[in-house]
């Protein structure tokens, strides 16, 4: 990789290189355009740059035949709706969960029938299907019950089943399957060719599972005398549990959530359009919005209020409802971020700098924001990190995050396999488990076995990637929009970076939760406002507030829009910093 502006070793201890592809040479052509150099830096093939340009559901979408016992659930599926059978939905409790659960319950509303919605509680029943709640779900007369993201672990829940079970997930399966009418997961050890979308959201494979069931009952004249469902209508909530869900945006996911955010700004969705006012989103949401402002209040319901809160708002016909449920979601996302700042106090007081993966343990933190937490002390080290909640009994809730190259999630389904967890399961970057107490240092060191290597190579390998150079009179509103046409960006479709500078501080302070504001005046003479989040106590804040208008930096990271002004202004994300000469 070639580096950017010589830096090797900047502010936050980390060379700075380009993203550009250094196997894309091509002596003697004209340069590309930037819209060009973005999607091929973020590894579009040169043939496939047009569909990549404006991403859409033609262009991307697989025939869901591909998936192993996709049409075995759409027959099942259309079966239940030309019999008029009580349905039920068994969905997660976070935003996957209750996009997949919306989603079929909305559809199968277009198609004149009503299911049931049940969302475990968190605290109280924990993970997935259990035994208890799908027996109550067949004692009220579910003849099928369709789990969505969750269930591609519950072996003993659906053994017992007395109603036919659909699994549709994308959690990673183990070698045996659970026992189920079908189980469709992009991410069975079996799968064929539909291993290739194995980093869609549950969501996507609902909204696939989606796509067979009508084509099944338009093959069986189910709409002779009825109209098809619009199913592109519901690309809004795959767009929302897509991002929240972190999957990668490659692929399919980038077309799911480039045309989700347009069915999300026609507001046709009254529980999205009063989340949105909820949020203070008074202009169309962005891939961002869906991450930061959408995904954090739904979410809000099953962490710590009602599980069932964020199904609730995404599927009422009522708008006083949905302005209620709203409201509701928002006090609880204040809530959850106070609970989320003890937790936060009391793990990173806990960290130890001499382990691959972060394991930390604390007694009565709650089970609602340990993955949150996760995420954070995921960042601040750059490794891995695992957060665990233990009751009182002795018994813990954990929620790990990754970073990229190292699978947790394959580590921590090992390591239940061989009797180390109570339970456990997940993906490349997200996972979850329960565990006794007395067993935590054993499954740390079993990941520090298992993990080390590939997380001391994605370190060895951590550089900053750097999209542009630009002066700080560049960073203007022109150039954020033209770096977020190559959008939607996210995980495995990174944001744009740029390199800006050299400058010198003129003005910077402490804002908010320990965030570092600072104006930057370049050597064009024009200035720049540029922030760096929660950085007042690491390096690059210290740095920022240590600089002064005698020694210039660089600095790097991404060119946004500040409308909180009479006009837009451009401003920058500030993720590092060298010194310049």
């Amino acid at each position: 990789m070639r580096r950017v502006l010589d830096i090797d070793r900047s502010i936050l201890g980390q060379p700075w290189h380009w993203r550009a592809l250094a196997t894309d040479q091509r002596d003697g052509l004209m340069p590309d355009d930037l819209l060009t150099q973005l999607l091929l830096a973020r590894g579009c093939p040169r043939d496939a740059l047009e569909a990549h340009k404006a991403p859409s559901i033609r262009g991307f979408m697989p025939d869901p035949s591909i998936f192993r016992d996709m049409d075995v659930a759409a027959a099942r599926l259309a079966d239940a709706v030309e019999r008029d059978e009580a349905v039920a939905i068994f969905g997660d409790y976070d935003v996957d969960g209750a996009t997949s659960s919306a989603l079929l319950v909305l559809l199968l509303r277009e198609l004149g029938r009503d299911a049931r919605v049940y969302i475990p509680d968190r605290l109280v029943e924990g993970y997935g299907p259990n035994a208890d709640a799908m027996e109550r779900l067949a004692a009220e007369g579910a003849t099928l019950i369709v789990t969505v993201d969750c269930g591609a672990q519950a072996f003993d829940a659906l053994a017992g089943a007395r109603a036919d079970v659909i699994v549709v997930d994308h959690h990673q399966c183990a070698t045996q399957l659970p026992r189920a009418h079908a189980v469709v997961n992009p991410n069975r050890q079996d799968e064929g060719e539909g291993a290739a979308h194995g980093h869609l959201a549950a969501v996507g494979v609902a909204f696939l599972l989606g796509a067979a069931l009508i084509r099944a009952l338009r093959a069986r004249g189910y709409f002779a005398t009825r109209a098809e469902p619009r199913l592109l209508d519901l690309l809004d909530l795959v767009a929302l549990g897509t991002v929240a869900d972190v999957a990668q945006l490659r692929g399919l996911n980038r077309a799911f959530v480039a045309q989700g955010l347009k069915v999300m700004a026609q507001r046709r969705n009254i529980g999205l359009a009063a989340l949105g006012e909820a949020a203070r989103l008074t202009r169309a949401p962005t891939a961002s919005d869906l991450g930061f402002a959408f995904g954090p209040r739904i979410n809000a319901g099953g962490r710590v209020g009602r599980a069932d809160l964020g199904v609730r708002l995404l599927t009422t016909r009522d708008p006083a409802e949905a302005r209620a449920l709203a409201a509701e979601l928002d006090r609880l996302n204040d809530e959850r971020r106070a609970i989320e700042a003890m937790v936060q106090e009391g793990a990173e007081a806990m960290l130890c700098s001499d382990r691959a993966v972060c394991v930390v343990a604390g007694d009565g933190w709650h089970p609602g924001v340990i993955g949150i937490v996760a995420g954070r002390l995921k960042e601040r080290l750059g490794r891995p990190a695992i957060v665990i909640a233990l009751d009182d009994d002795g018994i813990g809730k954990g929620s790990g995050r990754s970073i990229t190259g190292v699978d947790l999630g394959a580590a921590v389904l090992s390591a239940k396999e061989r009797g180390l967890l109570i339970a456990g399961g997940g993906h490349a970057m997200a996972a979850g488990l329960t565990i006794a107490k007395d067993a935590i240092p054993a499954f740390a060191d079993d990941l520090e076995a298992r993990l080390g290597a590939a997380v001391e190579t994605a370190r060895e390998n951590r550089a900053l990637l750097v999209d542009s150079v630009v002066a700080a009179g560049g960073v203007t509103p022109d150039l954020v929009h033209a770096l977020e046409a190559g959008g939607p960006y996210g995980t495995g479709w990174p944001a744009p970076r740029v390199a800006v500078g050299p400058v010198r501080t003129i003005k910077v302070d402490v804002v908010g939760n320990g965030h570092v504001r600072a104006i930057v005046a370049g050597d064009d003479g024009r200035s720049l406002k540029a922030m760096a989040f929660r950085a007042a106590d690491n390096p690059l804040g210290q740095a920022l507030l240590a600089a002064g208008p005698s020694r210039r930096l660089w600095l790097a990271g991404r060119a946004r829009l500040d409308e909180w002004g009479a006009r837009p202004a451009a401003e920058l994300h500030v993720d590092d910093a060298a010194w310049a000469n």
